[in-house]
């Protein structure tokens, strides 16, 4: 099926991300919290990233030093990548209710099958779920859920999703907030947060730009 659900992927580059915290307040985690600029939802080198996560599946998840980029991500692995996730909230009974519609996802891609979830309320109050992952071949559009293939490269990817365009185009509805996240296996990550607009890398402090490969991890990664 032909799609106008474009999933913008920077290689090597990070956009964003923002001091502000997440914070577990009951059932609405942001809905009624003043939101703009950027809001980070994981950190991998953050004191305890996973905080507000729900860790799920008998796969591995952890915290390691990436080499390419010498910083801390979060790791996911599993034999069958569909078994183990990690999810925000961790009550299911919770929402994100974040209305910000820019987000982005730092991810390594280990040459593994991996796919990512998010679910968003439209404007006819129904949730809407979108799955992307690199072991789907083509787009599928059912009422309720979206499947959608994601193409990666080698090494780490940018992964940036329009919640406002995606909802239009798949539904003809209008997005409203996000609800629920969920990350499967196999993958590192090291930054996850969502923004008002899409930034440029020189708007970022120092200390929020990912390390560039070296000259020789770049050749190793475009070698195929």
């Amino acid at each position: 099926m032909a799609t106008d659900l474009n999933v913008f992927i920077t290689f090597h580059q990070l956009i964003k991300w923002s001091n502000i915290e997440a914070h577990p307040f009951g059932p609405f985690m942001f809905r009624n919290k003043l939101q703009s600029g950027i809001i980070s939802l994981l950190c991998g080198s953050g004191l305890d990233p996973l905080k507000l996560w729900g860790v799920h599946g008998k796969g591995c998840i952890k915290r390691i030093t990436d080499k390419d980029v010498q910083t801390l991500a979060i790791e996911i692995t599993a034999a069958q990548f569909c078994t183990t996730c990690i999810s925000l909230p961790r009550d299911k009974k919770n929402v994100i209710g974040i209305r910000l519609p820019y987000l982005t996802l730092n991810i390594k891609y280990l040459k593994l099958p991996f796919c990512f979830e998010f679910e968003v309320l439209d404007s006819r109050m129904t949730k809407r779920r979108f799955r992307l992952s690199n072991a789907q071949s083509g787009e599928t559009r059912k009422t309720l859920l979206c499947h959608i293939p994601l193409a990666l490269e080698e090494g780490w990817n940018n992964i940036q999703i329009d919640l406002f365009h995606f909802t239009r185009m798949a539904y003809g509805t209008d997005f409203v907030e996000l609800q629920r996240l969920e990350i499967y296996a196999n993958c590192r990550i090291r930054r996850i947060f969502i923004s008002d607009r899409w930034y440029k890398e020189e708007e970022l402090p120092k200390d929020y730009i990912m390390k560039k490969p070296t000259k020789l991890t770049r050749s190793i990664l475009r070698k195929d």
